[in-house]
């Protein structure tokens, strides 16, 4: 178990810099990496936003990018990415592959992973999970538990509700 530490301390991709910022309540420091992970990031590149070290696994290719920002229970794991303004907040996971990115947004106890892709305007909430190869964009929101999920598409007095119930 000692030497199982001592290699993920000697391994850990990336630090809390000393750049932090408080927002709703929670205190988040800006992330550098301390070694290149994929050809995406190289060591020393500054990163997006966490509230702690619990939020970003030090394991795998995940990354937090530029203003987007992880706080709460929330993880982001595997090689999964969060960038552009997304938030990824409360008991969500994502994690695979999948990509949060845009103004997006993943909250309460929302999954997203596989491929899935979230960006734009989009909100995933409540129970929801959201896997595959797939992706949303625009203006909607996803929300439900593993029995029904609503969809709602449009802006203002255009709003479109989808319900998608499970089939028995």
């Amino acid at each position: 178990m000692e030497k199982e530490s001592e290699n993920l301390i000697r391994d850990r991709k990336y630090e809390l810099t000393d750049e932090a910022m408080e927002m709703d309540g929670h205190t988040l420091h800006r992330i550098r990496a301390l070694r290149d992970i994929q050809n995406i990031v190289s060591s020393g590149d500054v990163g997006g936003w966490i509230e702690s070290e619990d939020n970003l696994s030090q394991i795998g290719d995940c990354w937090v990018y530029g203003n987007a920002v992880v706080s709460g229970n929330a993880r982001v794991f595997d090689d999964a990415r969060v960038f552009g303004n997304a938030f990824v907040t409360d008991n969500a996971h994502v994690y695979g592959n999948a990509e949060i990115f845009g103004d997006a947004r993943v909250s309460d106890n929302a999954k997203v992973y596989g491929n899935a892709k979230v960006s734009e305007s989009i909100r995933v909430s409540d129970d929801a999970q959201f896997s595959g190869d797939i992706g949303i964009s625009g203006n909607a929101k996803v929300s439900g538990d593993m029995d029904t999920i609503e969809l709602f598409c449009g802006m203002g007095d255009n709003v479109m509700k989808l319900k998608f119930d499970k089939k028995d």
